[in-house]
Order: C-alpha cells, then structure tokens, then sequence
C-alpha cells in the first residue's frame, strides 16, 4: 500500500470518527502567549544561522551521544527539511540523524530502503542516519494517566543515546491536522509496529486500520509523554516553520503551500512549541488552509491531552530573536 492510498483509506475513519469529538472541539483555540510559562524562541531567520541562534537561546545542554530525530522525507516529496539548513548544527552537536521506518510502505518502510532514501536526499552526506528500529525494537513505558497505550514502542537504538535534539518541520497532517515537535516525538520515534499501535489506540501491531480519531490523537500525546519521561532533562526541541503545506513529509505528493514562511522556533517544552506555532499559524493572514486542515481533524487535541498528561505547558512567553 502506498502513501496516497493510506491516506485516503484514513479519511474515511476520519469523517466516522467525527461525530465523537470532544463538544467545541472545532472552536479556535486561543492565544496562550503571556507574561507566564517558558520560554518559546522565535527567529525569522530560516538559515543555519538562524537555527543556530535559536538552538543557542536554549542553553540546553545535551549529555552523551546525541541524536537529532528528522523526518527523512518520503521520497517524491520535497517540503522536509533541507541537509543543508541543519548540516552546521548536527555537525556541531556531533550528532547522529536517527529515524524510524514508516508504518505504509512506501520507500521508508524497511531499513535497506530507508537508507537508500535518506542518501538520495542527502542527509547521509552530513552525518550518520541511524535508523533506530532497522533490527529490532524496545518497549517504553506508558505514562500515568494514559487512556490507551500500555506501552510505547521504539526502536531498539534508542536506548544509544544519551540526549535528543527534537528537530521538526511543523506543516499540515492529513491525520493529525498537523505535525510538529509531539508528532516528531510520538509517530516519529515509534517504530513500524509502534505507529500501528499509535494509530489503533493500542488495538494492534499489525494494522493501522480500526483507530478512532480522539483516541489516536490521545495515544500520540501518550507517546511522546513516554519518550520525554525516558530522557527526562536531556531533549531539546526546534520546530522550523517554512514550506507549510497542509500535508505531511511522509506524502510522496503533497500540496504546494499557500502561505508565507513564519520562522524557526524553539523551546524546551514541546506542548509550548508547538502551541505557539498553532497560535502563529492563527494569527497569519494566509493560514486559512492550513486552520482548516488542523480543525477539521481536531488537531490541537493532541496538544491538550499532552498538557493533561503533565509533558508541558500549553501557556508560554514568545521571545523574539534578533
């Protein structure tokens, strides 16, 4: 099955799933920017100059081996992340790119093609891509107060490294409604068993067919919770926000983007990250089609049901970088 069929097959689980959604679930969310809540750094600069700058006014320090997680980008795509934009900093860092292997086929669904991708698009040519369930996978710990995993599962080469970069393009999901830093942490880490388990609200495996909506927007935030609790103080998190199209990286095909690029934002909180891209999307003139693909899959849930868990904050302080 490839991409476009998966998604399409999805949607239908999507409009059944409607009518269970939580009441004013569609209703915009509001600005939580303020005096109160940490930090979330913004730069307009999309350059390596600029995601240095914001990493930097983290003052995270990162122990042991360090992994920066990615989407390699499905091939025929071409909104992910550019090598080229991220080279400087995981090179500095002396860091690996890691990844998992996708739950739909596609040219990412096994180690060897996986691989192949990720050299075709050049992030071999900076560092070396770790695809952390390519052999084999471990079980983390759902957090307290889930209502549907019992486990995360990751891959096994997780447990090689001592601290995260959390590296994300946050754009438009055509499950999700969007994708940032809890999508990255979540599906991104999950390894091909562990994105079906995602997707069913832990039902199964071996499919990613049966979820319900809320449910696999709730066990998402459950495993990124369980990721963040396995790394406790040592992850940072940097959503870039250009190319926002409404449809993921993972799509061979997605839509051009109908509006501007916003900027490179960081945090040390990712429920704040990416609350305050949700928030700028919002408030730019141009995000209508990007509003309406987050609404009408109830996107910011995920969001909500994170902060409940306890991952982070949904109020922040935006601080803007010269």
């Amino acid at each position: 099955m490839n991409r476009r069929t998966f998604l399409t097959a999805s949607l239908g689980m999507l409009a059944a799933g409607a009518a269970r959604l939580p009441a004013g679930a569609a209703e915009r969310p509001k600005s939580w920017a303020g005096a109160e809540g940490p930090a979330v750094y913004l730069t307009k600069d999309i350059s390596p100059a600029g995601l240095r700058r914001a990493f930097d006014a983290l003052g995270a320090r990162l122990p042991g081996k360090v992994g920066v997680k990615v989407s390699t980008g499905e091939p025929g795509g071409h909104n992910f992340l550019s090598p080229a934009l991220v080279k400087d900093l995981v090179q500095g860092l002396r860091a690996n790119i890691v990844e998992c292997n996708t739950a739909y086929g596609g040219r990412r669904g096994n180690l060897r093609d996986h691989i192949r991708a990720a050299l075709e698009h050049g992030w071999c040519d900076i560092a070396t891509v770790d695809i952390q369930d390519g052999v084999a996978t471990m079980d983390l710990p759902a957090p307290e107060g889930a209502r549907h995993l019992k486990k995360d599962i990751v891959g096994a080469n997780f447990r090689d490294y001592g601290s995260y970069l959390v590296l994300s393009h946050f754009k438009g999901h055509a499950m999700g409604g969007f994708g940032g830093a809890l999508k990255n942490l979540s599906i991104g880490f999950a390894s091909r068993a562990g994105k079906m388990y995602i997707h069913t609200a832990g039902k199964s495996e071996r499919t990613w067919m049966g979820g319900e909506q809320v449910a696999f927007l709730e066990s998402m935030a459950e495993a990124a919770t369980a990721v963040c609790r396995a790394r406790p103080g040592a992850m940072a998190f940097v959503n870039v926000m250009n190319r926002l199209s409404v449809d993921c990286d993972c799509d061979s095909h997605p839509s051009e983007p109908t509006m501007r690029d916003i900027g490179i934002l960081a945090s040390l909180d990712p429920v704040a990250l990416d609350q305050a891209c949700v928030d700028l999307v919002y408030a730019a003139p141009d995000g209508a089609d990007l509003i309406e693909r987050m609404e009408s899959r109830q996107g910011i849930h995920t969001v909500e049901h994170a902060a409940a868990l306890g991952l982070g904050s949904r109020a922040y302080r935006l601080v803007e970088l010269g």
